[in-house]
This record gives C-alpha cells, structure tokens and sequence, in this order.
C-alpha cells in the first residue's frame, strides 16, 4: 500500500503552520479545532497503542530519516517541517521533533455506572494530568470535569497525564446538576469530617471529587456526597497536594477490586 506524498513546509507563514502552533501554544484551542497536538514519541506511541489513528504526523527535517521506519504509515498525512520551524512550533523547552494531530472524538456524555473521578475547579495542569493516570492505574474510566477546571486536553495536561488521556472517557465543562445523573455514590475527601480513609468500606464503582487546590471540593458537590472520608495525616502537615490524595483515595477504593 503506498503512503500519501509527503508535504514539505519551508514558510513561516503557511496556514497550517499558525494552526499547528496554536494548536501546540493555546491551551482551549483544540475546542475550536475539534484537535490535539500530541508532541513527543511517548505520547504518539500511547496514542497508538490505543487504536487512535493521527490524521497528521508532523516530523522536523533531521528527524524525518530516522523516524520513517516506524511512522510512516502512522497517520493519514505526513508534514515534514525544517528543523526552525518545528522549534518554532513546539511549547517544549527541547523540542521533541516529532508530533500527532488528533481528531478527538465527539462530545461524551456521561455514564452514570462508570466508576469516575469528578474535578471540581482543579486549576494546575500538573494535577490534573496526575489525577487522570492514577484514574486510569486504578480503574476509574470517566473524568468529569467541572466547569473551571483546567482544560483537559491542553498541551501541558496531556504531558502530565503521559498518556492517560487515551483510555478514558473525558467530559469537560459540566455543571454540579449534571451529577444528579450518577447511579454510583459520590465520595469526597474532607480535613474536617468523616471517618478516617483506612477505617472506611468504600464502594466500588464510585465518583471521587477532588476539588480546587485552596477551597477544596465546593458547597454543590458536599450536599451530593454519600460518603466523606479524611486522610489521615500523622506527620501533622495541614493538607496533601490534591493529586496525592486522589492517588491514595482512587488507589484504597480500588483494592480488592481489581
């Protein structure tokens, strides 16, 4: 089967080019585009291994002899860029010189069965991407994002969740009310109230809400709980980084059951 010509881009100013850099440079962009830039080898490969099919595979010049072997029949289209354009492009400090563009697939809906983590205004990429491998180590499927969370499939989310992103059912931008649709019981964590982590029997499937890296989990999602557990802190500090606590939380709601 014969591979489609190869497109070469010499010029800054090729209309592919500015939609490739705001694709890899603006973090809502890919709402617009209905597309992800997937910069790296480790996340072409995750991406891959998932059954998703790129419909751009884009390649820096010096890098292109080296990485036919084993992309060029990876995507429906391959753009070869010279090596300052593709510096140019890339939001990494070390450019990776090499990249997929994505079709993401069609709004989910949520499922009210899935076993799911619900973010409630997580704002640092960072957590996020954390949140969503620990979600995908310890089985929970659905990521429901509530409005003012971080943007699930910008470029520094989807470095931090290493891959995560590509078997899970992502839902962005829902209200608190949405929630109501839930058949499984949502959990939250609180300092304050609830009976110790370990002293807990959790169910399975749940929804677990991790809440702003300040205020926590909000007023709406506390009057939807069924269960509240506290993580115990022996050591005395006064909070944990809200992607640890969803690690040790997904990760004790999950033993036993996987």
């Amino acid at each position: 089967m014969s591979s489609d010509p190869i497109t070469h881009i010499q010029s800054r100013d090729n209309p592919l080019l500015k939609e490739l850099r705001r694709l890899s440079q603006d973090s809502t962009a890919y709402r617009k585009q209905g597309r992800v830039w997937l910069e790296g080898d480790h996340l072409c490969r995750a991406a891959l291994a998932r059954g998703w099919k790129p419909a751009l595979a884009i390649f820096s010049e010096s890098f292109w002899p080296l990485a036919q072997v084993q992309y060029a029949q990876a995507a429906t289209k391959t753009i070869v860029l010279a090596d300052t354009l593709f510096v140019d492009l890339s939001s990494l400090e070390s450019p990776a010189q090499m990249g997929f563009v994505v079709d993401l697939p069609g709004s989910a809906g949520l499922d009210p069965a899935a076993a799911s983590v619900i973010l409630d205004r997580v704002q640092d990429a960072g957590n996020v991407g954390s949140i969503l491998r620990s979600a995908g180590a310890f089985g929970f499927k659905q990521i429901i994002a509530l409005k003012g969370t971080a943007a699930l499939w910008s470029p520094k989310v989807l470095r931090a969740g290493m891959g995560a992103h590509f078997g899970l059912r992502l839902v962005e931008g829902v209200e608190p009310e949405a929630l109501d649709a839930l058949t499984v019981p949502l959990v939250v964590t609180s300092s304050h109230q609830g009976a110790l982590l370990q002293d807990q029997k959790l169910p399975f499937p749940c929804a677990w809400a991790m809440g702003h890296e300040g205020q926590g989990v909000g007023p709406a999602l506390l009057a939807r709980a069924k269960v509240s557990v506290r993580i115990g802190q022996p050591g005395g500090e006064e909070s944990l980084n809200v992607a640890a606590a969803a690690a040790i939380c997904l990760h004790a709601s999950s033993a036993g059951h996987g």
